[in-house]
């Protein structure tokens, strides 16, 4: 079954995307946890971390690049910001698709709450 990111990369649902090319789209979240919250989402469907194969490399680092230039295009790259992906239940996980959320916009706190 389709994940919510994947209807949102074939259209199927909007979203406010901020980068996209052929391996990587980058959208704001529709529930922000920071001032700037963009979730980095490879086009392909790896539903975790421990999923990444080595075929993926590239895709990786294309998101890791669409960071880069996300982050200079909305201001935040020299005051800093937040790389988060989380893993499975223990981790937070909540869509299993693969993704990345930049957050900033803001001085942040501490990484873990308790």
């Amino acid at each position: 079954m389709a994940t919510i990111f994947t209807k949102i990369i074939n259209r199927e649902i909007p979203a406010t995307i901020v980068f996209e090319n052929d391996k990587v789209i980058a959208f704001k979240d529709i529930n922000p946890a920071a001032p700037v919250h963009i979730l980095v989402v490879p086009k392909k469907e790896i539903p975790t971390i421990n999923d990444i194969k080595p075929e993926d490399k590239d895709i990786i680092g294309e998101m890791y690049l669409a960071i880069g230039e996300i982050t200079k295009k909305l201001g935040i790259a020299e005051e800093g910001y937040r790389v988060i992906t989380n893993c499975n239940e223990f981790g937070g996980q909540e869509v299993f698709h693969l993704h990345f959320h930049i957050l900033g916009g803001k001085k942040l706190g501490a990484l873990l709450a308790d």
